[in-house]
């Protein structure tokens, strides 16, 4: 299992955020920040999810629990727009699934 301050750094490096830009965003001090990726203090529950909106990631991503680091926010969409991604979604696993298959069989 990835440890969770070594992921949090990644993540908010790659995001181009300091540790005060990410403090901010969470409401809480750079030295809670710090803290954190030092694994020296685990976030509260509240504040992981606070973690993952602002890193665009899953909690269980962020906790290490899972390998897709990939997700969309759909927060501010209406139900019928979500339903339409969904279904596209799921249009294209099968469309991947239908071209990997092929691949197999021409092997």
């Amino acid at each position: 299992m990835v440890d969770f301050g070594i992921m949090l750094k990644e993540l908010r490096k790659s995001a181009g955020l300091t540790q005060q830009e990410l403090a901010d965003r969470l409401w809480v001090s750079k030295a809670a920040v710090s803290y954190y990726e030092q694994s020296l203090r685990c976030p509260s529950p509240e504040i992981l999810v606070k973690l993952s909106q602002a890193l665009h990631v899953s909690t269980d991503y962020l906790l290490g629990l899972e390998d897709k680091k990939q997700t969309i926010d759909v927060s501010d969409l209406a139900p019928e727009d979500i339903r339409f991604l969904e279904n596209a979604a799921e249009l294209l696993r099968k469309k991947n699934s239908m071209i990997n298959t092929k691949k197999e069989k021409d092997k």
